[in-house]
Order: structure tokens, then C-alpha cells, then sequence
């Protein structure tokens, strides 16, 4: 494998990390949603609750018919208002599953990615040592054959 090749793997890499670094940004960007989301339905189960005490504690003294239609329309909307603030809470949660299944994945590929990189550059080096020993192997015989040579021919180095 030349260095051409692992340049390429590193850019794939480096694509991968960006595809996940872009997935955490999106899960995180859906979380605050859904605590934005979940705040709202708080603020709404808190109204209604308070909305029925006042209700209940009035309702002790007496309420004309017209009082009782107001307030069961009024509690109607808010009890609309939650259910549909139930359903954005359902939403938000589908699309974080989904973003925490893409995030996974991603993670997944990144990982995959990194180790075939470290696998191939491990190749590269065990080769490119296995080239060295070789050249101070061939060093290391023509000193000696050299060597030899002049001891041969009378010659003390």
C-alpha cells in the first residue's frame, strides 16, 4: 500500500469524523428540543393543575351554569394544548432515537475506519522495516566482504 492510498484513508477518515462529529451536533441540537418541549408540557400540567384548584376552591361557593360552561371549555383547550404537546414529546423522541441509531452507526464506521488505517500503516511499517533491515543486512555484508577482501590481500583495515 503506498502513502497515496493511506492519505485517501485518512481523508475517509476524516470524512467519518466529520459525519459523526455532525450526528452529536444533531442529537445534541434534538435533546435541547425535547427538554424545550418537555418544559412546555410542564408549564401546561402546572397551569391546568392550578387551574383546577382554583376551580375546586370556587366551586365550593357556587357557580352558575354559564361559570361551569367556561370553565369545562376553558379546561377543554388546555387539556387540547397538552395532548398536542404530547405528540411534539412523541415526535421529538422518534427523531432522537433516530439520530442516536445514526450517531451509533457513525460511531461504528469511524471506529471500523480507524483500525483498517492503523492495520494498513502497520503493513506499511513492518514492511518499511523488514526494507531497512535488509539494506543493513546488504550494509553489513559488503562491509564484511570488504573487509575480507583486504585481509585476503594483505591489507589491515
Amino acid at each position: 500500500m503506498s502513502m497515496n492510498q493511506i492519505r485517501t484513508i485518512e481523508k475517509v477518515v476524516e470524512l467519518a469524523l466529520q459525519r459523526r462529529d455532525n450526528a452529536l451536533a444533531q442529537l445534541a441540537q434534538l435533546q435541547r428540543e425535547m427538554q424545550q418541549a418537555q418544559d412546555q408540557m410542564d408549564q401546561l400540567s402546572n397551569y391546568a393543575r392550578e387551574a383546577q384548584e382554583r376551580w375546586h376552591a370556587r366551586s365550593l361557593q357556587g357557580v352558575d351554569a354559564n361559570l361551569l360552561h367556561h370553565h369545562r371549555q376553558f379546561m377543554f383547550k388546555i387539556e387540547h394544548a397538552m395532548d398536542f404537546q404530547r405528540s411534539v414529546l412523541s415526535s421529538r423522541q422518534e427523531q432522537i432515537d433516530k439520530s442516536q441509531a445514526q450517531l451509533h452507526e457513525a460511531e461504528r464506521d469511524l471506529a471500523g475506519l480507524r483500525k483498517y488505517h492503523e492495520r494498513k500503516q502497520h503493513e506499511i511499517d513492518q514492511r518499511q522495516q523488514r526494507q531497512d533491515q535488509k539494506s543493513m543486512d546488504e550494509m553489513a555484508r559488503n562491509v564484511y566482504l570488504l573487509q575480507l577482501r583486504r585481509q585476503n590481500e594483505g591489507v589491515r583495515p
